[in-house]
């Protein structure tokens, strides 16, 4: 199969789809791998790593695209890549479509075939390719929250693990999975006081289990929310619904009962954010003010980490495209129950029902399309 790998264009975004070592992987099985020129400089691959690994290198995204059968990106392709999508042709990377109606209608208009890596399927339910980017955001957010509430930053300049004789600060997280598991272990490495809001009952004994009495589990209400939301220096939105827009879980009236100078991170922004004054924002102008509260809601929060996060993300990410690779686009996803999960459009159709709830779109089974 002829294998594309063009240079991300996000604002800020150095992560790219495949590394030397994947690129081996695909070449050594008979695969060719075309990269554009520089894709990896942001995270220090040279293109001679890459053609060393057996990749040709092209110099522009035009020449990749039109060369590639199967694309491999990390972010969701922008408008002008999504123009040079064709029918027969698969892209394979984050697409977060329930949040973005035009991204949607280029793909369906495209006659692509389009699986997103957050909907992709696990042995375990969970969702294999978005667990290392969630792992990063999760980690993430407490670093940045921390550095959000720093008075110089705009916050009400208190330290997330107090000193001796000093308090320490409210941790809120909200959603007990991928992203919350690992705000939580950092937020409590770091001394502050943590609750976690979550509504499964197994989650919140996993939760109690795996950190004991440094961690408070609550069972999520609307009342027990605006209670714990209302004293929170630092909250953390650590939603998701495969697929589809994230709820809005804090509104604008309980937003203004917190402190002047508080926190919010919001990591479910990729998928619309779960607070209803959010918006997403770029790691170059990171966070915003409304109602005196300091709003951090990068869309890519681990493109600040672009090494870890490519080689993490590739870890995940390298048997799916083998598979692909392998067996060809139709017969993998045919063969693969998990792998189908992540089909969210083909041949103009949207395949994932979320995605057609949420944008009004007629859902057409993924599998009737590609029988």
């Amino acid at each position: 199969m002829q294998v594309g790998v063009p240079k991300e264009i996000k604002p800020q975004e150095s992560r790219v789809g495949l590394t030397p070592a994947s690129v081996r992987e695909l070449t050594q099985l008979g695969h060719s791998v075309f990269v554009e020129r520089s894709a990896g400089v942001g995270i220090n691959i040279a293109d001679t790593e890459y053609e060393t690994a057996g990749a040709v290198i092209l110099n522009s995204a035009e020449e990749v695209f039109e060369q590639a059968e199967l694309i491999i990106k990390v972010k969701e392709p922008r408008s002008q890549e999504c123009l040079m999508m064709r029918e027969g042709q698969t892209i394979f990377t984050y697409l977060h479509l329930a949040a973005d109606s035009k991204q949607t209608k280029l793909l369906v208009e495209s006659g692509c075939t389009a699986i997103a890596y957050e909907t992709v399927g696990g042995v375990a339910g969970d969702l294999p390719l978005l667990t290392p980017m969630s792992q990063v955001a999760g980690r993430m957010s407490i670093q940045a929250g921390a550095h959000c509430l720093e008075k110089s930053q705009g916050g009400s300049g208190i330290l997330l693990g107090g000193v001796p004789g000093v308090a320490a600060a409210n941790v809120v997280i909200i959603g007990g999975g991928v992203v919350g598991i690992n705000a939580i272990r950092i937020a409590i490495g770091m001394e502050a006081n943590v609750t976690v809001l979550e509504k499964s009952l197994p989650r919140l004994r996993y939760l109690d289990a795996e950190f004991g009495a440094k961690l408070n589990c609550i069972y999520a209400t609307s009342e027990v929310i605006e209670h714990y939301v209302a004293s929170a220096d630092l909250l953390v939105g650590a939603v998701l619904v495969a697929g589809a827009a994230a709820p809005k879980l804090i509104s604008v009236d309980l937003l203004r009962k917190m402190h002047p100078g508080s926190v919010v991170v919001d990591v479910a922004i990729d998928q619309g954010g779960c607070i209803a004054t959010s918006r997403p924002t770029t790691h170059e102008e990171p966070t915003f003010i409304v109602e005196h509260i300091i709003h951090y809601c990068v869309a890519n929060m681990p493109g600040a980490v672009p090494r870890t996060s490519t080689f993490a993300l590739n870890n995940a990410t390298l048997p799916f495209i083998i598979q692909l690779a392998e067996q060809g686009v139709s017969h993998a996803l045919l063969s693969d129950d998990y792998l189908l999960m992540g089909l969210n459009v083909h041949q103009g159709k949207v395949t994932h029902q979320a995605v057609a709830k949420d944008l009004g779109y007629p859902y057409v089974c993924a599998r009737d399309c590609l029988v």
